[in-house]
């Protein structure tokens, strides 16, 4: 299985702080918002490579970043070419630049690069090979408001995704999606071809919601919490909670 990190994005919402430097690398206590993740994907036993995509503008901070780590698996830093957010390719544009750079022939761990987990991906690799389809994470949204600015899922009692819906006005479930998927070899034929068919490009979600409608689906109910870094206050509130020893 292949950790693919989308981390292609400018961070415009954080302004100067990453005008020129990209935001999964910015610091959190004595490691990074994308170590913090890779400490936990790198002891996954059916990990067996991390690849980080990254635009041009960053992939050289990313390349100075790897010459410092210490990870298991192997890291591959991916660079797709744009220099600003108004050329980006978008995520799920940006995961089939990987997957087509690379070859790509394997289990995919997909996720974005800034979260701070309370749980491990372990769990949701436990999930996907009970369920054998490919799988995405769901959590319990009691906010309406937050609802409707997120994915959203139906499920049956067996967590098998009925339905997804992108940014509801009227939610039919409390079940939001975190930006984390497990898309199976299988279903790579479907991933590859999932632009052209008219898949949104730019957030990830868009690809789950595409896979919805064409493949079987599970989703795994997270088991803790995950801490979205989107703003300068969320970055800043992250900062302190692990300061105080609290993340």
């Amino acid at each position: 299985m292949k950790n693919i990190v989308i981390a292609a994005g400018y961070a415009t919402r954080l302004g100067e702080l990453t005008r020129n430097f990209p935001k999964p690398l910015l610091k959190i206590g004595e490691s990074t918002i994308l170590g913090r993740m890779l400490d936990d994907i790198d002891r996954i036993p059916d990990i067996d490579e991390h690849i980080i995509i990254t635009n041009h503008k960053f992939a050289s901070i990313f390349e100075k970043w790897k010459t410092g780590i210490n990870y298991q698996k192997p890291v591959t830093i991916v660079d797709d070419g744009t220099e600003t957010n108004d050329t980006r390719l978008g995520a799920v544009c940006d995961l089939l630049f990987a997957m087509d750079r690379l070859q790509i022939d394997d289990d995919l761990l997909v996720v974005a690069a800034d979260n701070l987990l309370f749980f491990s991906f372990q769990e949701f690799v436990d999930f996907a090979r009970a369920k054998r389809t490919s799988c995405i994470m769901c959590h319990e949204q009691p906010s309406i408001e937050k609802l409707q600015r997120t994915g959203v899922v139906e499920l049956d009692e067996n967590h098998r995704v009925l339905g997804m819906e992108e940014k509801p006005q009227v939610p039919k479930s409390h079940w939001a999606v975190p930006p984390f998927y497990i898309y199976r070899k299988e279903d790579l034929g479907l991933v590859r071809h999932s632009v052209e068919n008219g898949c949104g490009k730019d957030a990830p979600g868009n690809l789950a919601h595409y896979m919805v409608e064409h493949t079987t689906m599970h989703a795994w109910p997270m088991s803790a919490g995950r801490f979205d870094i989107g703003s300068l206050d969320t970055y800043y509130e992250a900062c302190e909670l692990a300061r105080t020893g609290r993340l």
